[in-house]
């Protein structure tokens, strides 16, 4: 979402440093560049203009002009500026202390992803032990019920039985009393959307407010919409008092200005984000991360929360000692591959490497291997047992056999055998390393022979 934002300030901020001394004029001119960078990623002309004169007051402070690397000094200032003003340093988490059953109210404009974000949100609250249920309380929009009925069986988690000609007040407090009744610990309400906000609306939102007060009021805002997802923000804001905002569609092509913008204009922070179409695409959102991710410093930390939620300790170590005791087989090799999928999209995974985003602009149009990815697990697939744990024995007729069954060509399966030798003499030279050498290993995925 933010690449075109990360560009421009990344070429800002290499003039910068351009200039081994800075005085106050350099800054006046990186500060309106700045402004220009931020605008045309549609933030809010109020935002950009107090953000702009904060900045610029800390730049010009004497512990920044008169540091050893006062460029880089101005980059952390706007870091943490970034970081501010999404948020940081703020209680974003969902606040469930309660007692049960906690309802979670969500609301938005048709179109935003609110059905879906309900399932994704019941999908991330069972990961954490609370057994949610499901209340569709939207009877305007054709099928908003089976829609959310049909995500619930895909998950396997429950989905209160509600009709579309009752009040949608009476459906989320008898849904109350199923939960009460059989152990539910969370609701979570799919309201009604409109294309535009009227009073109708807001008058049903607020009676299905005052009659379960839910602990959390969530907006789902469309980040591709901008502006208008700040003006929606707003309204919603006024009229029911939201305690956060989930933003869908992050992983998109817009500019950006919302996720900047939204928590300032509001007040409200944005505690959880859409990052895919995929039920599991939800992630709890965070100011400083994503600060560090516009300035194309990287994101480690959820590169990390990532791996772990793809492999837990006691895969790495099953893995671990597969690779001990039968060495680094194409069967090793694709469940290595199956793991590093599970983390998503392997170029949303790269962007979060320090100084990857920059390489990848770099190689232009060069195809990132998630497509060849599927083709190489489509040829270990067409292998039998024997042949996954010993290459050697393919020759012509099996390779011949394999291209068939894969949907690929033999040239194909010559050139995965190719690298994958490569790939197997340096996992012996980490293997004779040690202990050390194995952690290396399983740090890095394997050695992906792209």
């Amino acid at each position: 979402m933010f690449d075109n934002l990360s560009e421009k300030l990344d070429s800002v901020f290499k003039k910068l440093r351009g200039h081994g001394v800075l005085s106050e004029d350099n800054i006046k001119q990186t500060m309106r560049e700045v402004r220009l960078a931020l605008l045309e990623a549609d933030v809010n002309f109020r935002v950009v203009k107090e953000f702009v004169a904060t900045v610029r007051e800390r730049a010009v402070g004497q512990e920044v002009l008169k540091s050893l690397n006062p460029a880089q000094q101005v980059i952390k200032v706007v870091r943490d500026e970034l970081g501010r003003l999404m948020g940081e340093g703020e209680e974003n988490s969902l606040d469930l202390a309660a007692r049960p059953p906690v309802a979670i109210m969500l609301c938005g404009l048709q179109g935003a992803g609110k059905t879906t974000s309900c399932a994704k949100l019941a999908l991330q609250l069972r990961r954490q032990k609370r057994n949610p249920l499901l209340v569709p309380a939207d009877i305007y929009r054709p099928a908003a019920i089976d829609q959310l009925k049909t995500l619930g069986k895909q998950l396997d988690i429950a989905v209160f039985d509600s009709q579309p000609d009752r009040d949608p007040v009476l459906i989320c407090e008898e849904a109350q009393r199923y939960a009460e009744l059989n152990g539910y610990d969370t609701l979570i309400l799919d309201t009604a959307g409109r294309l535009h906000i009227d009073e109708q609306l807001m008058a049903e939102l607020v009676r299905i407010k005052d009659s379960l007060q839910p602990r959390e009021i969530l907006l789902v805002a469309d980040a591709m919409t901008g502006q208008d997802a700040v003006n929606v923000a707003e309204t919603f804001n006024a009229q029911l008092e939201i305690s956060g905002v989930i933003l869908t569609k992050l992983d998109g092509d817009a500019r950006g200005g919302a996720a900047l913008s939204i928590r300032a204009v509001t007040g409200k922070p944005i505690k959880l984000v859409g990052m895919g179409e995929k039920l599991d695409a939800l992630e709890v959102f965070h100011p400083d991360r994503m600060a560090q991710r516009i300035l194309g410093m990287g994101d480690v930390l959820s590169l990390i929360e990532k791996a772990e939620a793809a492999m837990d300790q006691e895969d790495a170590q099953r893995m671990e000692q597969q690779l001990r005791q039968d060495g680094f087989t194409l069967e090793t090799f694709r469940d290595q591959m199956q793991t590093i999928k599970k983390m998503g999209n392997l170029e949303s995974i790269l962007k979060m490497i320090p100084g990857a985003g920059k390489a990848m602009k770099q190689m232009g149009n060069m195809q990132l291997p998630d497509k060849e990815m599927k083709k190489i697990e489509a040829i270990i697939n067409s292998m039998t047992p024997r042949e996954r744990r010993d290459q050697k024995i393919l020759n012509g007729s099996r390779r011949l056999r394999i291209a068939k069954g894969s949907g690929t060509t033999v040239q194909d399966v010559n050139q995965l055998m190719k690298r994958f030798g490569e790939a197997q003499k340096m996992m012996k030279k980490l293997q004779k390393m040690g202990p050390k050498g194995m952690k290396n290993l399983m740090g890095r995925g394997g050695g992906l022979p792209f």
